[in-house]
């Protein structure tokens, strides 16, 4: 079922011109499941050129054909999902049902994204005196690139191929060296939907390398990242001097507020299960708990009980609910964030080591009495580490909610309707969960704020962001 995966150029699938290759790993067990090409610098011109032809014939092709080519695309991955569900857990680590339902997103996004093309259009403007007529054209800016990270291997590269197909775009896509086979099947469906050769390339190899060399290709107009605030800003800078357009969606450090008047099993059922999903390698991820006095003992027994149910294993099991860590780094990051706590006074109620011999498992970790300035408090933990924090009145836990740089989610539990009004005004966030913990949807915009981004992914907005609004003024 896994294979080696190539470099996708000008329609046809190839070996890296220089020869050059790296390994990819199964994290549940450290076996080796097979290579990735590198791209040669011969390589990402090709992909330049080919995506600027493509281009010149995708922007041409009527918002029908467009329309039916990611329809047609949505359907080859509902009869595929359940392979590439299975190859996205033997490279991700993820258990095989939430690899399933993160392709069911896929399906739903390319549809959104068929749907929303008869949607983009043209608007007409009569200026006072008759002088004049003015009219607003939307044309796709042209060669877009896509740089996405590891831990969502399908959805990432969907919420950037979607739009910018839709829009009338080409694409070249560097995706994740980690994760490599689940784009490379993405890539393939769109082929085989009928996309002409050129509009979509897939390109892998040293991310700096890759990255720096496409951002300065002149033909390049746009840039989509998902990833980590530091490499966002060194991508920014990398589109500075050609004004190449960015859309970023960044880190961030979700704050999750548990109130006197919440529903606390609600609040203990939703929180638990959106924590410890994907291992806690979620961007949204609520990372920071703030809990009522009056909830306090409550919520963090839950917690605890919820870190020790969870079933730890290979993501191929059917019964595993809870699989590895995509890589050793992010081990290694667990141990510096859980000794880093305990330094500090924190107190580790369950989990807090690695898991087992093999692998990278790093057991769901519940600590509390952590202060304010420890690293798990003030950077993104990316991981299944809970610190919990009690308060007592609303007005002293806002100002800690938004004290930090990043403003990509948060999430609050709250009764009266004055109060969720309130943590809707004043939490620091480009999403915003009150009583829920609601996932990012195709049709809706999603987009940080401060550190966390710029710009929006999902709805019309995304594809928005791939075209420009020419303004005619015609004299009559």
């Amino acid at each position: 079922m896994y294979k080696d995966t190539r470099l996708f150029i000008d329609g046809t699938w190839r070996a890296g011109g220089e020869g050059k290759s790296e390994e990819v790993y199964n994290p549940a067990n450290g076996g080796v499941l097979g290579t990735v090409a590198h791209a040669s610098q011969k390589d990402l011109a090709d992909a330049v050129a080919a995506a600027g032809a493509g281009f010149q014939v995708w922007r041409k092709t009527p918002g029908e054909q467009r329309a039916a080519v990611l329809r047609k695309t949505a359907r080859l991955i509902a009869d595929r999902s359940d392979t590439i569900a299975a190859i996205m857990t033997l490279e991700q680590g993820k258990p095989l049902a939430e690899a399933k339902g993160e392709m069911e997103r896929v399906v739903e996004t390319f549809d959104f994204n068929a749907d929303a093309v008869a949607h983009i259009g043209g608007q007409n403007y009569d200026p006072p005196g008759g002088a004049f007529r003015q009219s607003v054209q939307p044309e796709p800016l042209g060669v877009a690139v896509g740089l996405t990270a590891w831990n969502f291997p399908a959805i990432l590269p969907t919420r950037k191929l979607g739009p910018a197909l839709a829009a009338g775009c080409s694409m070249i896509l560097k995706a994740s060296e980690e994760t490599p086979c689940t784009a490379a099947e993405l890539v393939q469906a769109l082929h085989d939907a009928g996309l002409p050769r050129g509009v979509v390339n897939l390109v892998f190899g040293v991310p700096a390398e890759v990255s720096s060399y496409l951002l300065a290709a002149e033909p390049v107009r746009k840039v989509s990242f998902t990833g980590s605030v530091p490499v966002g800003k060194l991508l920014a800078g990398l589109a500075a001097p050609g004004l190449k357009r960015c859309t970023l969606e960044l880190g961030g450090h979700a704050p999750a507020i548990v109130c006197e008047d919440a529903d606390i099993t609600a609040a203990c059922a939703a929180l638990t299960g959106f924590k410890f999903r994907n291992a806690g390698q979620v961007c949204i991820a609520p990372s920071r708990f703030y809990v009522h006095d009056r909830h306090y003992d409550t919520f963090v027994n839950a917690f605890v009980a919820a870190a020790n149910s969870q079933k730890i294993g290979d993501g191929m099991d059917p019964n595993t609910t809870f699989g590895p860590m995509a890589n050793a780094r992010r081990i290694e990051a667990m141990e510096q964030i859980t000794e880093d706590a305990r330094a500090r006074g924190a107190k580790v109620l369950t989990g807090g080591k690695r898991h087992g011999n093999q692998g990278h498992f790093w057991e769901p970790t519940v600590l509390t009495d952590v202060p304010d300035d420890a690293m798990v408090m003030t950077e993104e933990p990316f991981g299944p580490i809970a610190p919990i924090s009690r308060f007592s009145e609303l007005d002293e836990v806002i100002p800690k909610a938004n004290s930090l740089p990043f403003g990509l989610a948060a999430y609050a539990f709250a009764g009266s309707s004055q109060t969720v009004d309130y943590l809707a005004d004043q939490l620091e966030a480009g999403g915003v969960a009150i009583n829920a913990v609601t996932p990012m949807r195709p049709d809706t915009p999603f987009g940080g704020m401060k550190d966390s981004g710029i710009g929006y992914e999902g709805g019309m907005e995304a594809i928005d962001s791939y075209m420009h609004k020419k303004l005619v003024s015609t004299g009559i």
